[in-house]
């Protein structure tokens, strides 16, 4: 079972990564520095160290489906 307090959803827009809002410091719709083959190699296993650009805060995923990022930090309340 996902662990609902550590997924993250995302939308892909145009070849680019979008958060609707960060969950460190609130900011909307955040550009995140990944593109679409990332998310794919974090499914297939492989972890991926993801830097915030609006607050720096930086957590890692451990895993992705078609709507979440599965991240090592809790990112929901």
């Amino acid at each position: 079972m996902i662990p609902f307090e550590k997924a993250l959803p995302y939308d892909i827009v145009m070849g680019d990564i979008y958060v609707q809002e960060c969950p460190f410091c609130g900011s909307e719709h955040v550009l995140l520095p990944m593109k679409p083959h990332e998310i794919q190699s974090v499914r297939e296993g492989k972890k991926k160290l993801l830097v915030f650009p609006c607050c720096h805060t930086r957590l890692t995923i451990l895993d992705s489906d078609s709507d979440y990022l599965l991240t090592n930090k809790v990112v929901r309340k």
